[in-house]
């Protein structure tokens, strides 16, 4: 692969050299990566992005971001040609030395390296640039077989034998192979409620396999859970607090992507998942402690409604989105406490795992 996207690198380069060659302005096509410019059909099962694009010609004015773009693929050609990564920190900090193309800050850096990932229509992985944050943790009914990095030995890690710990999805997860007996895969946001459920080993008692999403999930994390959801063909259900947060940014974004990632979603997003979270329904029927909605969680709500490719094809959204701001209120996962610590456990996640109609699309 590294190959393919050196290429696509100097096919790239290639034509702007032409370009000059022939006095005329070179520019860069490269797709508008937002919610406007995305399509979500349910046979496909995530958002695929559409035909418009945002052309950067060279000009007096654009004469720093076309030089920061073409920097950035030289640096990720680098990369490849040395077998080596960069975190997108890093890639910040390499800039220092482009003297007038030097970013102000990281979010600009991260900005163009998403602009060539995106016109490249290949994921920043494969440019060898690595994110930050971990990947999410995983406990339960799981053998994951890794690679020694230098000898390429397997290595064989049994995610049931960590102790109280976990095992740590690392950023890059395409050469990882899955050993399971598990009924399906459940992906938790909170790191509490993870912690709960390993304590206690409800991955035992419901034969599953727990992951930790730790909030919006990591590209490694939802990689991960695709693959291992394909591979094994295990159903995957998602469980996250009551409110637009997490069913928006995190359930949406594991299911179907994001705009800003429009290109690569194909690959990061899980269409098999199901929301099993806390619903607006939840909050009645379980007459659970809420929290008022702030003014920015109802314009959230109104936005999906009104703008959001994924609720607009699912009524059930539209109609459990606008039931919570008619409530005005939102729970969290921990909220099941007031009936008792282990409740979810023993009560919540049984029942709505085997009453499919109480599952949200």
């Amino acid at each position: 692969m590294s190959k393919e996207v050196n290429q696509k690198i100097i096919d790239v380069v290639s034509d702007i050299k032409k370009d000059i060659e022939l006095l005329k302005s070179p520019e860069l096509k490269i797709p508008l990566r937002s919610l406007s410019n995305v399509a979500y059909d349910d046979k496909d099962g995530y958002f695929r992005l559409n035909r418009i694009l945002k052309n950067r010609t060279l000009t007096a004015a654009t004469s720093r971001s076309f030089a920061q773009t073409l920097r950035m693929m030289q640096l990720s050609k680098s990369l490849l040609d040395t077998n080596d990564i960069a975190t997108k920190r890093e890639a910040y900090y390499t800039a220092y030395n482009w003297e007038e193309a030097r970013f102000n800050n990281q979010p600009e850096s991260d900005t163009v390296m998403d602009d060539v990932e995106a016109m490249l229509y290949v994921n920043r992985e494969q440019l060898g640039f690595i994110p930050e944050e971990r990947g999410g943790d995983v406990a339960g009914d799981l053998v994951v077989i890794d690679r020694d990095p230098d000898t390429k030995e397997k290595i064989r890690v049994d995610c049931k034998k960590m102790g109280s710990g976990a095992y740590s999805i690392p950023s890059s997860v395409e050469h990882l192979e899955f050993e399971t007996t598990a009924k399906f895969v459940l992906a938790v946001e909170t790191g509490g409620a993870f912690q709960r459920l390993v304590k206690h080993k409800y991955w035992d008692k419901a034969k599953c396999i727990l992951v930790s999403m730790g909030g919006v999930p990591t590209r490694a994390c939802r990689r991960f859970i695709r693959r291992l959801s394909d591979s094994k063909k295990l159903p995957v259900y998602v469980f996250t607090d009551g409110d637009f947060y997490g069913y928006m940014n995190i359930y949406r974004t594991l299911k179907v992507g994001s705009g800003n990632a429009a290109h690569i979603n194909e690959f990061f997003c899980v269409p098999v998942a199901r929301f099993i979270g806390v619903t607006p329904q939840d909050i009645v029927d379980y007459k659970l402690p809420t929290h008022n909605l702030k003014e920015v969680d109802i314009k959230r709500g109104k936005d999906a409604i009104k703008n959001d490719p994924f609720v607009k094809h699912h009524k059930e959204w539209q109609q459990a989105i606008k039931m919570q701001i008619d409530m005005g209120k939102r729970a969290e996962q921990q909220a099941f406490a007031k009936y008792d610590l282990n409740f979810v456990m023993t009560k919540y996640l049984p029942d709505k795992i085997n009453n499919p109609k109480s599952w949200l699309p």
